[in-house]
């Protein structure tokens, strides 16, 4: 698995090993879709329970509901997989793999989708407690809040990307994505469109920003892996296998440096750890490396290339 620097202290794969379907992306539009497909199938009141229309239960406690008139805690999350219409489906779905998919590329995606399921809550929470300072909100359904965490979170990462509006006019994703929040803004507050739930984009877009400002300073993964590692380790090439890094930092058994009294078994153990660290990169991005490993990283491509130095 090759990788190019492209940041400083960052890593991207290469085109060989970047996603353009990466698996959270895939399963959260599959999911959204088999949900939209039985949620249309159950509309005509066909299918029945106790002489109820199926469709009745199903909004009754999935939609998310105001607080007092139908809320229950788990439409926090059940809302989020829920379009009735084809068009909000499309443009929602559009959106969170247009911009989310170098996201998961980028953090990996275990923490994009803790990431876009958080955002989604948070844009559940906002519409439940902030929207009805403006306006009297009802049911709502919808991925928009975890989507809007998404384009902010895009916009923080890479704030010069160009997005084509149109296919044709190029815009700076920094300055897209601060227009559509600063509509959001003025419709959430003026309650002059109705039948959007304006506040949950904002609660999204929040906690996005939030997110992402705490993950540059390495808070999130600190987070992450405290949680993992009650009951099991966090990273297995941490605590009994630190040890082992450390070693093949102070000593590295590359090509380059091995000695006849270099055994076979080291220098394989050595090339696996280097491995394990790669895929490592592959699967949860080159922040959820340990300070050990990315030294290991960083020393194995200097004796690699060992006539070029660090860039900036």
């Amino acid at each position: 698995m090759a990788y190019q620097r492209y940041e400083p202290g960052e890593y991207r794969p290469q085109f060989g090993s970047f996603s353009f379907f990466p698996p959270v992306i895939k399963y959260l539009i599959i999911a959204n879709l088999g949900v939209f497909l039985f949620a249309n199938l159950i509309s005509g009141g066909v299918l029945t329970i106790a002489g109820e229309p199926l469709s009745r239960y199903f909004a009754e406690y999935m939609f998310l509901w105001p607080l007092g008139e139908g809320f229950l805690p788990w439409q926090l999350i059940s809302y989020m997989f829920i379009h009735l219409d084809f068009w909000h489906i499309f443009m929602n779905m559009l959106m969170l793999w247009m911009f989310g998919m170098e996201v998961e590329n980028t953090w990996g995606s275990k923490k994009f989708l803790l990431f876009f399921i958080a955002c989604g809550i948070a844009g559940g929470l906002s519409n439940l407690l902030v929207a009805p300072l403006f306006s009297s909100p009802g049911a709502t359904i919808g991925a928009s809040g975890g989507v809007y965490g998404v384009l902010v979170a895009f916009a923080m990462l890479f704030p010069n990307r160009y997005v084509y509006i149109y296919f044709f006019l190029p815009l700076k994703a920094k300055y897209l994505i601060t227009g559509l929040i600063a509509i959001e803004v003025f419709y959430g507050v003026t309650g002059s469109r109705e039948g959007v739930a304006h506040m949950a984009h904002l609660g999204g877009a929040i906690l996005g920003a939030i997110w992402v400002l705490l993950d540059n300073r390495g808070m999130i993964d600190m987070m992450l892996r405290r949680v993992s590692s009650r009951g099991r380790s966090t990273d297995r090439y941490s605590s009994a296998g630190s040890e082992r890094i450390y070693q093949a930092t102070v000593h590295p058994l590359t090509p380059s440096s091995r000695t006849s009294s270099t055994s076979d078994t080291e220098f394989e153990r050595y090339q696996h750890l280097i491995d394990e660290i790669l895929d490592k990169i592959g699967k949860q991005g080159y922040s959820a490396l340990t300070e050990e490993e990315k030294r290991l990283l960083l020393d194995a491509s200097k004796r690699i290339h060992p006539d070029k130095g660090q860039n900036g």
